[in-house]
């Protein structure tokens, strides 16, 4: 069910999918599982995982202020609150989270900072607040020159150079998913507030974790993972060879299969 989620001075686009087996008259026991885009893609980027998880678990997903179906922000905002503002709407004291870029450096702050509401994170080609060199010297100085000139095409392909490294020419469905992104890039970056640092944290966490990189993401993103899954107790660390940083285009049958292992014995 598709609705419009209340948040600090604004508002969310959230869908929530009840499972396939609770549809079917059947109990599956599994908890809530939440999906958090990158910054790459709205949360239609789940699409081709979305038919697997729902077989198994209530899914629920939103679009970041700017993405998708969610209005622009006019205020300041932090991805960790509108998300606990979308778990409070729908009435979730503990979850297990899935997510992917952006979405992963979010899903990781939740659960340092709520350890109670996360019981487990599946983690695709995660970022983490507090990690030096994951900026991609020069990118955001070449999207406000090519903004500046209206030039979005030059904008897509400058994406799909830069996070797309495992796609071919004439990536079409890549391109559709940056494209509908750049909006917010332009949108969100006087808005959004980078939530508290993560990556010396990291040893604190307790919860079950999976996280998966793309051997063709770019070498900061693959080093930021692997040391980040050094650095979580118990994390699995899984190499994806055929991936770059949009994982659920290229191998959505081992993301989903992930992201299933990681709640795996998770019950209500």
């Amino acid at each position: 069910m598709e609705q419009m989620v209340s948040v600090r001075d604004g508002e969310v686009w959230a869908d929530d999918a009840e499972g396939a087996g609770k549809r079917e008259g059947r109990e599956t026991g599994g908890l809530p599982l939440v999906l958090l885009h990158p910054g790459v893609a709205d949360s239609r980027i789940w699409d081709p995982v979305l038919p697997r998880l729902v077989e198994r678990h209530r899914v629920i997903r939103f679009d970041v202020r700017g993405y998708g179906n969610s209005p622009a922000p006019t205020a300041k905002f932090s991805v960790v609150e509108d998300l606990v503002a979308v778990l409070d709407h729908f009435g979730l004291s503990r979850v297990a989270l899935a997510g992917s870029s952006m979405g992963g450096a979010a899903a990781v702050n939740l659960a340092l900072a709520d350890p109670a509401r996360v019981a487990a994170l599946a983690l695709l080609v995660p970022g983490v607040t507090g990690y030096e060199g994951l900026a991609v010297p020069g990118f955001m100085a070449e999207v406000e020159r090519l903004a500046a000139a209206g030039d979005m095409d030059g904008l897509v392909a400058l994406a799909l150079r830069t996070f797309g490294a495992a796609g071919t020419d004439g990536d079409e469905e890549a391109a559709a998913h940056v494209r509908s992104a750049i909006r917010a890039w332009l949108t969100n970056h006087p808005h959004q507030v980078q939530d508290a640092p993560a990556f010396d944290r990291l040893g604190e966490l307790d919860v079950p974790c999976v996280l998966a990189l793309g051997e063709q993401d770019r070498p900061e993103v693959i080093r930021c993972n692997e040391e980040m899954a050094a650095r979580i107790p118990g994390c699995r660390l899984v190499r994806l060879a055929g991936s770059d940083h949009l994982p659920t285009l290229r191998e959505p049958e081992a993301v989903a299969s992930l992201i299933l292992e990681a709640c795996e014995g998770l019950v209500n």
